[in-house]
């Protein structure tokens, strides 16, 4: 159990977290949400102690272990993938470790004798016998090749070394198991199977993710930030959102008719009060206005930015074609022999493990990479729009936000510019923010901006969804939903494809996998 009792967070002036009560139960799992900057990763630092608290107590029931998804991605560059799996119980892996220094000894004493008998069952009692065969099954479920367990961390990719550090923290059935986004970069298996691991814990899971059906899969409850409180809502994602919405409708219209009955009531005592019979009347509705209160609407910290994608032409028949398209890297085959038509109203999500192949498609279709074979027709009316997933070549010069979304702009107007930074969450001196040193979030919007003022009939987004925050991502998707161009993308969300795309195309090694059809009727006929 976690008990948090009265606590208060401050960094100078700025109060993050303020008299924060809560408590995490054995068995349940809670997402954490908030707005960008409502502290979700603070809090779970808080948790974990690598944070003291200004004020207050974090309480965990005696013996606990608790186990953080770590974020730094070359701490355990020196260790092979086995032990920085089994490091996630430090105490076993400082016991296999003394056992081997002593086993290495050439010369042993009484007291080494006695030593090592403890060690050993310390050892059994921590279930060190397992440890290396449940460390391998968990890398082989979050898709590790068993030729990797005993390379060095240094010596594999990222996108394993995030898979590694994710069994790192699931190893050995921790008591309290902290989240920070732990489904990024990982393929839709590994989170498929992430998500029935955590429905099955039985222990404590506290998680901070921007996948919606993530969140709604595995959350028994959700954690709420805002305004420096967090409140405790029973149920996964959807239902927080709509039982929230819900109690906002149900409380205004409850103001309403408070409201109405006030006046109700001050029309009665004006008109009555200097009326001697009834006098006693309008000091009994002078009685009754006084304890009608009306309750404090406290609008939320989080904000949606206006996403609205509207094409200047509509597109013709003609839209693009692609025919036996081939592309080798570093004498790896990518694409090999890629074909497919888009049609009209085709919204295609590209799926499958093998990101670089769907990454390199999207920049040949945009002219930023030549291609080995092959033949691409784009149809006459065809405009196109490009969100990359690496747009760091967008943000290079050094100019404020305002000037770079000038560049998509004809109109030379500063309170039209500025309106429009307006509806994408960048009001008052934000715009003058210079774009090379804006974070993640902010680049994305700056080039959903981009697409927008293009007025395209055509849409290609390589991953579209990351760095961005849960209401942005619902912005964009509802946008996208209403979008009456073409369009390709690739995404890890989940709910965002599935509303999004009526189509799926997933890229193989020898060629695609075309579909007609919802993600989840892909899905399940894959199972299949």
């Amino acid at each position: 159990m976690i008990q948090v009792n009265n606590v208060t967070l401050r960094f100078g002036k700025r109060t993050l977290f303020e008299d924060v009560n809560i408590k995490f139960t054995a068995g349940n799992c809670y997402g954490l949400i908030g707005a960008n900057g409502a502290g979700k990763s603070t809090f779970l630092k808080l948790l974990s102690g690598e944070l003291e608290t200004s004020h207050g107590e974090i309480i965990i029931s005696k013996n606990e272990r608790v186990a953080v998804l770590k974020q730094n991605h070359y701490e355990y560059d020196e260790f092979t993938v086995m032990d920085t799996v089994i490091m996630g119980n430090s105490k076993l892996y400082g016991i296999m470790k003394e056992k081997e220094k002593m086993y290495s000894q050439t010369e042993f004493t009484d007291e080494d004798g006695v030593k090592l008998g403890e060690l050993e069952a310390e050892f059994s009692e921590l279930n060190g016998w397992e440890a290396e065969s449940e460390a391998a099954e968990l890398l082989d479920n979050l898709g590790i090749e068993k030729e990797a367990f005993y390379s060095y961390m240094k010596d594999i990719p990222n996108n394993k070394k995030v898979k590694v550090l994710l069994a790192q923290a699931l190893f050995g059935n921790p008591d309290i198991l902290l989240l920070d986004e732990p489904t990024n970069n990982l393929d839709i298996d590994a989170i498929n199977w992430l998500e029935e691991f955590l429905i099955n814990f039985n222990n404590i899971v506290i998680v901070v993710s921007h996948d919606r059906h993530f969140l709604n899969k595995v959350c028994t409850h959700i954690a709420d930030i805002d305004y420096g409180k967090i409140k405790l809502y029973v149920g996964n994602y959807d239902f927080w959102y709509e039982s929230s919405e819900l109690a906002l409708k149900q409380m205004k219209e409850s103001n309403k008719k408070k409201e109405e009955k006030i006046k109700e009531l001050q029309a009665f005592i004006a008109r009555f009060s200097a009326n001697a019979s009834k006098s006693r009347q309008a000091t009994s509705r002078k009685k009754m206005l006084e304890k009608i209160e009306l309750e404090e609407i406290v609008p939320s910290s989080r904000k949606y930015p206006f996403i609205e994608f509207k094409p200047i032409r509509e597109s013709g028949k003609e839209i693009l074609t692609v025919k036996k398209l081939s592309k080798t890297i570093d004498g790896k085959k990518i694409l090999n022999n890629v074909s497919f038509s888009v049609l009209k109203g085709d919204k295609i999500a590209f799926v499958g493990s093998n990101n670089i192949a769907k990454t390199t498609l999207f920049k040949i279709l945009m002219g930023e990479m030549k291609y080995d074979s092959g033949n691409i027709e784009w149809g006459k009316t065809i405009t196109t729009s490009y969100f990359p997933q690496d747009n760091s070549s967008y943000f290079v010069k050094d100019e404020s936000i305002i000037d770079w979304i000038g560049h998509y702009y004809n109109i030379d107007d500063l309170t039209v510019l500025r309106g429009f930074l307006g509806r994408m969450l960048f009001s008052g001196e934000d715009v003058f923010k210079h774009v090379p040193i804006l974070s993640g979030g902010e680049k994305a919007r700056c080039m959903l901006s981009k697409c927008m003022l293009e007025g395209s009939n055509f849409l290609i987004l390589d991953e579209p969804t990351n760095h961005l925050d849960l209401e942005s991502i619902t912005a964009l998707n509802n946008g996208l939903i209403k979008y009456n161009g073409e369009m390709l993308f690739a995404s890890h969300d989940h709910q965002f494809v599935q509303t999004v795309a009526n189509r799926i195309i997933e890229i193989t090694e020898n060629g695609i996998i075309d579909r007609r059809c919802t993600y989840d009727e892909y899905l399940e006929n894959k199972k299949k």
